[in-house]
């Protein structure tokens, strides 16, 4: 299966507030009152006045992201983060191979990152998205780690966060389908106390 993202996450009421009267910004609810904005090229040229750019050369530390952060992007960013810490994340998995990516700002400057890791093979905490995440503020939870403490697995696309966004749809509205269909597949006494965690990298 393939995931792709690319978006802004910060706190609900920062970004609601930065992107009040947009025509391209829709926000997705995610868990402990955090939103995601999907990054789409509309929304960049609404954002900057300019449509955005992206890389075609190989991915990696030097050159993280396929969205080239363009000056004017950056210092919207740096600008939103003056009320509090606003990451840009990235990621782009088909059949087991991809990437991950993230960078954070705070207090008008970048903060951290950015970070880039193909290989994921150092603790899961250290993963550029969930580093990313921590620095947001992102408690610990039953889920095993902060992507899916939020609930970033629940959409696999930028489409699929756009109709989350504007069906005003939370977590919670997932984790009830997914309680209710177990329910339906298994005896009462089979049914798990609690959250579980989802697959490798916090994608079912």
């Amino acid at each position: 299966m393939s995931y792709q993202l690319s978006a802004i996450v910060a706190d609900a009421d920062l970004l609601r507030e930065q992107t009040d009267g947009l025509d391209h910004a829709v926000l997705a609810a995610l868990r402990q009152d955090f939103a995601l904005l999907p990054v789409t090229p509309q929304l960049v040229q609404e954002l900057t006045g300019s449509l955005p750019d992206f890389t075609v050369e190989e991915l990696g530390p030097e050159r993280p992201f396929h969205l080239m952060l363009s000056p004017a992007l950056d210092e919207l960013l740096s600008r939103w983060s003056r009320r509090g810490p606003v990451a840009y994340l990235e990621a782009e998995f088909l059949g087991g191979l991809g990437h991950q990516a993230a960078m954070v700002w705070l207090g008008g400057e970048v903060s951290w990152g950015p970070q880039f890791d193909e290989a994921l093979d150092s603790p899961r905490q250290e993963w550029p998205i969930n580093g990313a995440l921590a620095r947001l503020g992102v408690e610990p939870g039953p889920w095993i780690d902060p992507f899916a403490e939020l609930g970033l697995h629940l959409e696999r696309e930028t489409d699929g966060w756009l109709a989350h966004g504007r069906r005003g749809l939370t977590a919670d509205y997932w984790d009830e389908l997914a309680e209710r269909w177990e329910s339906e597949q298994s005896g009462a006494e089979q049914q798990p106390n609690g959250p579980r965690p989802v697959g490798d990298w916090g994608i079912p």
